[in-house]
């Protein structure tokens, strides 16, 4: 199928930055935007809303909500976490009714990861409204391209309701995906860090065609938002993303040392208070693993010895707008838990886990490399000519 949104989307897109460049003013999201329009894109149309509790507008208000008052909403569709964004990583999601809306919400994170004929009965547009974290193994991201795909394979509209990328838009870092490692934790060949909003990178898949056919996209933008902005210069309230993405800082942990989540013997502080925000093993020394990553000089980073019972480490402190390769702290992580292990990091995982650790990785190439005693910046290097490419690749999707 063909992709017959794109005039509306770019005369929908110039109309709206035409009025933003005249305002100074906080980031106003696609939802504020599209309610400002008084819903008119969406009237008269039986909707379906992909969504969980970061389905917001600027004041706090649940799109859900919103859109039950004001338009036609029939049906939710909700991602990994649920509906309410309280279950762990990795658990299978139940459908069921919300008490909200009364609606059902149908879990894209149990039998099906993209919506079935039956989920779509009734449905003449999709509506995307989730914050991502800017980073290719949040699944998030997945889910939109699953829906899009169904929105394509049913002749449905599809329309996205931008938000912020809270690692900004200018930082790109990492590998992307060998054709072999693409997955739901890894669904397009983009790098791990891609520095694009949820709105500009559903234009890329469309175009693209990452996904099976074309859809009948429109692109909701923000206002105020430009991407040199992170989070916490957006002025919007952070709501946590998932159990362990708590605070508008956490992205910025999750791409240093999520990495290395499913390594077996390690801590990441996951299921603490701190989750991502340390890194430790049973086999390392303390003072000489922080001394060896300060000496690295990473910008915007700061790093001090850490232990808890037999786990011994590093805590990280990483500042919003850090110039530091986070990346690429998390590859030298691992070259030096890997080097200190007596090269056995990888050795003690179950294969079921280091599936899942090439995946989001994008390649099981680092296992080979670092047992080999590649270093590291060795490795960071080899990621260049990527990033240089995806910056120029994805420059005409880009929004704003």
């Amino acid at each position: 199928m063909v992709c017959r949104g794109n005039k509306r989307q770019i005369a929908f897109t110039i109309a709206f930055l035409a009025v933003a460049s005249a305002i100074d003013a906080s980031v106003e999201l696609g939802i504020d935007v599209l309610a400002q329009s008084d819903y008119a894109m969406l009237r008269g149309k039986r909707i379906g809303l992909i969504t969980n509790q970061t389905g917001v507008d600027s004041d706090g208000n649940r799109t859900r909500l919103l859109l039950r008052k004001h338009c036609n909403l029939v049906t939710l569709y909700t991602p990994e976490h649920g509906l309410d964004g309280r279950e762990a990583a990795g658990k299978y999601v139940k459908s069921r009714r919300d008490r909200l809306t009364g609606l059902v919400a149908f879990s894209l994170y149990g039998p099906t990861r993209k919506p079935t004929r039956s989920m779509l009965s009734g449905v003449d547009v999709l509506v995307f409204d989730l914050q991502d974290i800017g980073c290719r193994g949040y699944t998030y991201i997945s889910t939109m391209g699953k829906c899009m795909e169904a929105a394509a394979e049913n002749n449905i509209e599809f329309v996205v309701l931008d938000r912020p990328n809270p690692l900004g838009g200018l930082r790109i870092e990492g590998p992307s995906v060998e054709p072999r490692w693409i997955s739901f934790v890894s669904q397009f060949p983009i790098p791990y860090v891609h520095g694009m909003t949820v709105g500009e990178l559903a234009k890329m898949v469309n175009a693209k065609g990452w996904i099976n056919g074309r859809c009948n996209l429109t692109v909701v933008p923000m206002r105020g938002w430009s991407r040199d902005l992170t989070w916490s210069q957006t002025g919007l309230r952070w709501i946590a993303t998932s159990p362990n993405i708590p605070h508008a800082i956490s992205p910025l942990y999750y791409v240093a040392t999520g990495i290395a989540g499913e390594l077996s013997g390690l801590d990441t502080g996951v299921g603490g208070a701190t989750p991502f925000q340390i890194m430790m093993a049973g086999w390392i020394n303390a003072e000489s693993f922080t001394r060896y990553l300060q000496s690295l000089d990473m910008p915007g980073v700061k790093l001090r010895p850490f232990q808890k019972r037999r786990y011994r480490g590093c805590a990280l402190g990483i500042e919003p707008n850090a110039p530091a390769n986070l990346t690429a702290l998390g590859i030298y992580m691992l070259a030096e838990l890997n080097r200190t292990s007596g090269s056995t990091l990888f050795r003690r995982t179950p294969a079921g886990k280091l599936d899942i650790f090439y995946k989001i990785y994008g390649s099981a190439s680092i296992r080979r490399q670092l047992e080999r005693g590649v270093s590291p910046a060795s490795i960071v290097a080899s990621w260049r000519s990527n990033v240089a490419s995806f910056r120029s690749e994805r420059a005409p999707y880009l929004i704003y």
